[in-house]
């Protein structure tokens, strides 16, 4: 699978994260929580906060302890939830860690870590971009990736402070 990025969803104003078959046409949108997707668009951007935000930490962490991010696995949708593997290469061993998938992704992207999803999640969620229209929706999407910023994540109550 390929990042695409995060955008808000109009008109409820939830983020969502958006991956891309690399050899096929569907695409995975993932509603994800405000904080994860700012951490996600910061991680696209290369934007290093002076004080490491948690995913940030979990990466070092890793690192501390000999590991290396590998791969990220989305598993299941199970109930209208998504759910993913996070998979740390460590001494040529794997440790399998179960993450919600934005938290995994948030991890990847900070590291160059694959993605990938179950064939049957991208069957039962996949969303197949078949016309002129759609694609022109994804050139959008992924135009509007090149302004965002993490601010644009954070809850209206608290850009209006």
């Amino acid at each position: 699978m390929e990042l695409v990025g995060v955008r808000i969803e109009l008109p409820t104003n939830t983020p969502i994260l958006l991956l891309k078959e690399v050899d096929g046409t569907r695409f995975l949108p993932i509603w994800i929580g405000a904080n994860e997707a700012t951490a996600i668009a910061l991680a696209l951007e290369g934007i290093q906060p002076q004080r490491p935000m948690t995913h940030d930490l979990m990466k070092t962490l890793s690192e501390a302890l000999g590991g290396t991010i590998d791969r990220v696995v989305v598993t299941e949708l199970r109930d209208g939830t998504f759910y993913a593997d996070l998979v740390i290469a460590r001494d040529g061993e794997e440790v399998h860690v179960s993450a919600r998938p934005s938290d995994a992704i948030a991890l990847a992207a900070r590291s160059d870590a694959k993605l990938f999803a179950a064939q049957e999640v991208i069957d039962e969620a996949g969303v197949e971009i078949q016309d002129e229209e759609q694609e022109d929706q994804i050139e959008q999407f992924r135009e509007f990736l090149e302004d965002v910023s993490p601010e644009d994540f954070e809850p209206r109550e608290r850009r209006d402070q």
